[in-house]
């Protein structure tokens, strides 16, 4: 059984006691929905990570969907954007979060920015972040978004993300936000030495898929299964 170190569980609840102070203020409206969900979808299924949790607490996922869709963003399920893509679940984006263990200055690509949202969370914990995303009009929007929100640890590029991002390799831990068929190979080569990938791969059934270069291999193991959206591009998909 995994449990909170002391400075883990003091930070944990001193970041409650803010939230919750910040539920009743008018310029955050959402604020509320943010502790419920955190509290009832994330905490209670088994995540741990403080960095995690407090990233969570802080991203106003409302910001990431259109405006008739802001009220329901908070809830138990994915969100649909633009061009047949989707803000994950909670859970999912905060399951895949604590895999990579990220930390502050942690080097780590994302492939799929999509809405923003998963990138706002990773950059909130501290990393510096690479972000690439194939379809320009959501990149540009996600862009848009998150420049506003003020993070400055990210770097974006439009393009293929099956083939990474060999510019700016190697990196410390990889995470993959749409569904290939099978895992990519330069993917892998471009994880540093202990370096993590997240990862769903499959067609119909997905798998959730945690890689970790280590003593000079791969060892890979499903976490659970999961409904992503296919990768286009080099992947094989349309």
């Amino acid at each position: 059984m995994v449990l909170f170190s002391f400075m883990e569980v003091f930070s944990l609840y001193a970041l409650t006691f803010i939230i919750l102070l910040s539920i009743y203020d008018e310029q955050d409206p959402y604020a509320q929905k943010r502790f419920e969900m955190v509290e009832k979808q994330i905490i209670s299924r088994g995540i741990q990570n403080a960095r995690v949790i407090q990233a969570m607490l802080k991203v106003p996922r409302h910001k990431f969907v259109s405006e008739g869709l802001r009220d329901s963003s908070y809830e138990d399920r994915p969100v649909p954007i633009e061009s047949g893509q989707t803000v994950s679940q909670p859970y999912i984006v905060a399951l895949m979060t604590e895999l990579l263990a990220p930390a502050p200055g942690k080097k780590i690509l994302e492939v799929g920015t999509g809405s923003g949202y998963q990138s706002a969370v990773l950059a909130e914990t501290g990393c510096d972040l690479y972000t690439i995303e194939i379809i320009e009009p959501i990149a540009l929007r996600a862009r848009q978004i998150l420049q506003n929100l003020g993070y400055d640890n990210i770097k974006f590029n439009i393009g293929d993300g099956f083939s990474g991002w060999e510019e700016h390799a190697p990196f410390d831990a990889i995470i993959v936000t749409a569904a290939p068929g099978n895992i990519p190979e330069k993917l892998i080569e471009q994880l540093n030495p202990g370096g993590r990938m997240v990862i769903p791969v499959g067609d119909v059934n997905q798998e959730l898929k945690l890689i970790e270069k280590i003593n000079g291999g791969t060892d890979i193991r499903n976490v659970t299964s999961v409904r992503f959206v296919p990768m286009t591009g080099e992947s094989g998909g349309s």
